[in-house]
């Protein structure tokens, strides 16, 4: 049966909710949404994708309410929340979202404890909730905000999703291809309040979309009623990584073109891999006056100081020359009718800028680079960010 998309409107319509959506917002129920960011800890036992030690792990699968209810009673899962992830739209809601032009898919976020619950499992209870063979949507939600999707927040994440993939295809369980993308995680928005568990809040409501929306009978009709084994927990497939250098969880030089796209903002990615150049005085560091050093937004290399940084009224981040050891390296740039110094760096090949035979210090060089291509670290967390060995340039008179 061919569906048409649903919009927002009769989604609630068909469910008899008597609150709309507009009424909602116009009431004040929902709440802005606000982005849930991957925080990074230093430290032996700590992990890439984890606040306070716990493990995040994002899933789309059409209708949030239904993939939240299959993690909401799990052992070993803190929450999960539904949301909106992977679209370019920094303040999704219900209704953006719902229109298809946000680029967002309603998904849902598990936070869970790595020591109770493996990553492997969690994505076995994520086929068991989906129809893995349709791309275009899932039962009665079509189009591409209800599409499905595994986000991995890092490459232990990736392996594990893609080997599941790899069984679920060679059981021939489905009519179809196995079609669900397995992609990196870029940014996830909580849902307004009147979607967090809504299978627990509305049970009733709950299972008639369920049961009308066609998902209920193809669970049971290829899982049955048996939920899926427990796959116990390894450090092989708990689904975070441990880091015995912080600086590894911010170096992005192993994935793919595609993934750093992902990753990195458009600005970024194009000022680094095109070698594209910011607007001056529009841009992160061209007046931070702060001590710390700046470092490849790519690979974490340490590539300049603020003790060498100076106000050249250009509108960009202007030094005098690169951090000691820092492996710069200079090009040739015949680009735009003119000869420059391109500065590169030298473990990830990044764009920086170029250097210019009019500076202040004593080689003259004004080292120009572009705020997109940096990272900057505060002199109070160089040692958490594993970069200790700089702390020196700040406490010598």
């Amino acid at each position: 049966m061919q569906y048409q998309t649903p919009t927002p409107w009769k989604k609630w319509a068909a469910l008899t909710c008597g609150l709309t959506l507009t009424l909602a917002c116009a009431l004040g129920y929902a709440k802005p949404p606000q982005e849930i960011t991957v925080k990074k800890k230093s430290g032996k036992g700590t992990t890439m994708n984890t606040t306070d030690n716990m493990g995040k792990a994002t899933f789309a699968g059409g209708c949030f309410w239904c993939v939240e209810a299959e993690f909401l009673d799990v052992d070993g899962v803190i929450s999960a929340v539904s949301g909106y992830a992977g679209g370019h739209d920094p303040a999704p809601t219900y209704e953006k979202v719902g229109s298809g032009k946000t680029g967002h898919t309603e998904a849902v976020q598990v936070t869970y404890d790595p020591r109770k619950v493996s990553y492997a499992t969690l994505v076995e209870i994520f086929w068991r909730s989906i129809d893995p063979t349709d791309l275009g949507g899932q039962f009665a939600d079509r189009g591409s905000q209800y599409r499905p999707a595994i986000f991995y927040h890092n490459a232990e994440q990736k392996k594990i999703a893609e080997d599941s993939k790899e069984r679920l295809e060679a059981a021939d369980k489905f009519d179809g291809k196995i079609a669900v993308p397995i992609e990196v995680f870029r940014n996830f928005y909580p849902a307004e309040d009147y979607h967090q568990k809504y299978c627990k809040l509305n049970p009733d409501r709950y299972k008639r979309y369920k049961n009308g929306s066609g998902r209920a009978g193809f669970i049971e009709k290829f899982w049955g009623k048996t939920p899926p084994a427990r796959i116990p927990v390894t450090p092989e497939n708990d689904g975070v990584v441990e880091v015995d250098d912080p600086r590894a969880a911010c170096d992005l030089t192993t994935l793919s073109d595609a993934e750093l796209r992902a990753k990195l903002s458009p600005e970024q990615y194009e000022i680094t891999r095109k070698n594209g150049t910011e607007r001056p005085f529009a841009n992160a560091y061209w007046d931070n006056h702060r001590d710390g050093i700046y470092v490849d937004v790519v690979s974490g290399e340490p590539l300049f100081s603020s003790r060498d940084k100076f106000e050249s009224g250009t509108g960009w981040p202007s030094f005098t020359k690169p951090v000691k050891g820092a492996k710069v390296v200079e090009k040739t740039d015949r680009d735009h009718g003119m000869v420059r110094t391109e500065v590169r760096s030298g473990k990830a090949n990044s764009h920086l800028g170029h250097v210019f035979p009019d500076g202040p210090g004593p080689n003259g060089l004004r080292y120009c680079i572009n705020s997109a291509s940096l990272r900057f670290i505060p002199r109070e967390k160089l040692k958490d960010e594993g970069y200790g060995e700089f702390e020196a340039l700040f406490t010598k008179k």
